[in-house]
This record gives structure tokens, C-alpha cells and sequence, in this order.
């Protein structure tokens, strides 16, 4: 009777999923594949296989080393920044470290929520009124937004610690502090890190798009380049991102392992 009822929910779910995807297929607004034109693709397809290389670096610094260069900075800055106040708010927000006052949880726990809930870019446009278009937007923008969300992973890796070895060293004697120094922070210490590296390479991918509202980095040559339909400039862009990001997180994983 079980297994009837389980296999019986297991249909009106996929039913329902089903009706969801046609109600989106038929609502669809199809009109735009009228100015579809083959011959627009074959331009495009054939400006993307012919990479400019002449961009990859001539010394004036904005160049596509320079510039990426640059988007490395900015991810690295704004992860650091991210990280360190992150911890804080993780301090706020781990119920365990606030049995007797759960509120205080709640109030950072909805700080991290507020602050990973608008994307970076986002917050790049807010950041580039208030203190100017630049690379220095770019940092705050990941870093607001990070603080948010390694806040959370923070926060929830707290919680989940292992109560056994605080109750151990607090049979010795220790104190609320030493219990966190001597036993939370080693024992933490090491995954946090691998967060910290995880977001990096998120904020990669992010301050790559940034440029595209003034923040700095890679993004601005590539739309320019886009919206003139230069495609052997967004040939190499693309391909001098790709190889960033294989890099890094080859890198990053090396890291993450000993970390372990």
C-alpha cells in the first residue's frame, strides 16, 4: 500500500512538473526567431575561430593580460575582504553560540540573508554612483555581496561542529574563549579556507561581468567588443577567460587538498 502510494505521489509530481514546462512552451514569446539569420551565425562563428592575438598584451594596460590581471585583483580583494568580516557576523549568527539569547542568531542570520540576496552586479551599480566608476567599485561589490554568502557557510559549519570535543575541553576547565581559539579555530580553520577558495574562483566568473557597469576588469572591452561585433576581439577575451578559470581552479583545487 505503501510503495501504490509513494509511486501515486511520484506521478502527480511529475505530472505537475510536466504541465509547468508546456504552460512555458506554449507561453513563450517566439517572435524573435523571425530575424534569426544563418549567415549572421556563420560571420559570428567564423570571427570566434580567428582569435585577435595582438590583444593578448602590447604594453598599454588595457590590454588582455592587463585586464585580466586586473579581474584577478579585484575577485582576490574582494573574497579577502569578504572572508574577514565574514567571520563576525558567523560569531552573530551560530545559534549554539547564543542558546540563551536566540535572537541574537536571528539578527545575523537575517544580516547574512539581506546582504547575498541582490547579485553583484547589482550592487557594482550602487557602488560605481557612490564612489566612481573603477576597479575599486568591483572589490566592494563582491565583497558586500560575499560577506553574505560566506557568512552563511560559515555560520552553518559552526553549528554543525561536533559538540563532543567543546564538551571535552570544557570538562578540563576551558572557557568560552579558549574553547573557541584552542578547539573551534583549528578544527574550522581548514574549511573555511576551502570556502573562502570555492567563493574566489565564484568571484572570478563575477568581476569578469562587473566591467560591464563600470567596475573595473575584463567585462567593458568585451561588450564593446560585442555590441561592434568585433568578433576576433571577443574571440580572445573569451578565450584568455577560459584559460583564467581552468587555471585557477586547477590551482585552487591543489590547495584545497592540502588544506585536508
Amino acid at each position: 500500500m505503501m510503495v501504490k502510494d509513494i509511486k501515486k505521489r511520484t506521478w502527480v509530481w511529475c505530472s505537475i512538473f510536466m504541465a509547468f514546462v508546456l504552460l512555458a512552451l506554449l507561453t513563450l514569446d517566439y517572435s524573435s526567431l523571425s530575424t534569426f539569420s544563418l549567415t549572421m551565425g556563420q560571420e559570428v562563428i567564423r570571427g570566434l575561430s580567428k582569435p585577435d592575438w595582438s590583444f593578448f598584451y602590447d604594453g598599454s594596460g588595457e590590454d588582455l593580460f592587463s585586464l585580466l590581471l586586473l579581474t584577478l585583483v579585484i575577485a582576490c580583494l574582494g573574497t579577502l575582504i569578504a572572508a574577514v568580516l565574514a567571520i563576525p557576523i558567523t560569531l552573530i549568527s551560530a545559534a549554539n553560540l547564543w542558546q540563551s539569547a536566540p535572537w541574537v542568531a536571528k539578527i545575523g542570520k537575517m544580516i547574512c540573508n539581506v546582504l547575498r540576496a541582490f547579485p553583484e552586479l547589482v550592487y557594482a551599480i550602487i557602488f560605481v554612483k557612490v564612489v566612481g566608476p573603477g576597479p575599486f567599485a568591483g572589490v566592494m561589490a563582491i565583497g558586500v555581496h560575499q560577506i553574505g554568502m560566506l557568512g552563511k557557510l560559515f555560520t552553518e559549519e559552526m553549528e554543525a561542529m561536533n559538540d563532543h570535543l567543546i564538551e571535552e575541553a570544557q570538562a578540563v576547565g576551558a572557557n568560552f574563549w579558549q574553547t573557541m581559539f584552542f578547539v573551534r579555530v583549528p578544527y574550522l580553520a581548514p574549511i573555511y579556507s576551502s570556502f573562502a577558495l570555492n567563493h574566489f574562483e565564484i568571484a572570478v566568473r563575477s568581476a569578469a561581468t562587473l566591467g560591464l557597469v563600470g567596475a573595473g576588469g575584463i567585462g567593458a572591452p568585451l561588450i564593446f567588443a560585442i555590441q561592434t561585433r568585433t568578433w576576433s576581439k571577443v574571440s580572445i577575451i573569451l578565450l584568455g577567460v577560459v584559460v583564467t578559470v581552468f587555471l585557477l581552479d586547477q590551482l585552487t583545487g591543489i590547495i584545497r587538498k592540502k588544506l585536508r
